[in-house]
């Protein structure tokens, strides 16, 4: 696996971090680069999880392994595809036996980034994440147990497991599965969007029309739930697209107060990971803002505007992870 250029993981082991060019060029819209923050080239690193390449190769492989599913041929990268943004572009995930989930695949680009996962919020971080689709019934299906135990078949993960993990006798467990899918899904980011190149000063990264997007994205008060370097507020909003009746996190807490919220997405790469809204059923950008529009900030935006925030929405897609899709056992 390549790490993105030109940075490396070995400084984020040690804590390095990559600076910021120089104040920007002066434009007449620093009000608003102001508002917005660059995307780092890796999200928070958590204390228990220390990110190593040992981990990161271990859970690569884990992540495109299809024998820890109950059928043999679903992994995370059948839902999660390199080649479709992280995603799967379709608007509500296949899984086990042909079964279809309730809700959009969302990419793991940039993952994490976010304060909780999951549409609803029920797993607070990637390493709590990871395990739910092996284990859920309409995707892989898969006892824990089970899984371990085909993995234990293999020499090749006895080893990588013990090479991850070296301070333990028996490494091989769910928790280290866990985390290693974790600490690979921590290096699947998309820096140096043109969005970023402009918010670091180079003032031609953005045309005219992207910048009138920008503008209109922040004065109509989108921005108020997309912020943040990953321009999502982690925070969960009620709405009710078309064609949905998902209750959203009130699956999570029981609170009517939370029935219809989901958690804002992330908008970074958005452009590529079409459809959109929890169900799916918004097949374009044009779409999807008129849509949120309508029901978030109660507008009817124009034709003109609805081109303007589009295009600057294209700008967010950032450079994708350069990596080698593991030769598995």
């Amino acid at each position: 696996m390549t790490l993105h250029k030109p940075h490396l993981l070995s400084a984020i082991i040690v804590g390095g971090a990559l600076s910021v060019s120089a104040a920007a060029l002066a434009d007449d819209l620093e009000d608003y680069r102001e508002r917005f923050d660059p995307l780092p080239y890796f999200p928070p690193i958590p204390d228990d999880n220390s990110l190593t390449e040992e981990k990161v190769q271990l859970g690569k492989m884990l992540f495109f392994e299809p024998r820890i599913s109950s059928s043999g041929v679903i992994s995370c990268a059948t839902c999660h595809n390199p080649a479709l943004g992280w995603a799967d572009r379709i608007p509500r995930a296949t899984g086990h036996d042909g079964q279809i989930g309730e809700r959009n695949t969302p990419t793991v680009l940039n993952s994490g980034f976010l304060d909780s996962q999951f549409w609803d919020g029920r797993a607070a971080d990637l390493e709590e994440q990871a395990l739910g689709p092996i284990e859920a019934d309409v995707e892989m299906a898969m006892e824990l147990e089970q899984a371990l135990e085909r993995l234990e078949g293999f020499t090749i993960y006895q080893e990588r497991f013990a090479e991850a993990f070296p301070e333990e006798d028996d490494p091989l467990h769910a928790d280290n599965l866990a985390v290693s899918l974790a600490s690979f899904q921590r290096t699947l980011n998309t820096p140096n969007s043109p969005f970023d190149r402009y918010l670091r000063g180079d003032m031609d990264a953005l045309n005219e029309q992207e910048k009138e997007g920008m503008v209109a994205f922040v004065d109509n008060g989108c921005i108020a739930c997309h912020r943040g370097p990953n321009l999502s507020d982690s925070q969960f909003h009620r709405i009710q697209v078309p064609g949905s009746t998902d209750v959203g996190r009130f699956d999570v807490t029981g609170e009517e107060s939370d029935r219809h919220k989901f958690r804002t997405p992330t908008l970074r790469n958005v452009a590529v990971t079409y459809p959109y809204m929890n169900n799916g059923a918004t097949e374009s950008l044009e779409e999807a803002v008129a849509i949120m529009g309508q029901e978030m900030l109660g507008q009817e935006f124009e034709d003109e505007k609805i081109d303007n925030i589009v295009a600057f929405l294209h700008t967010l897609t950032g450079e994708m992870p350069d990596f080698e899709v593991p030769a598995l056992p």
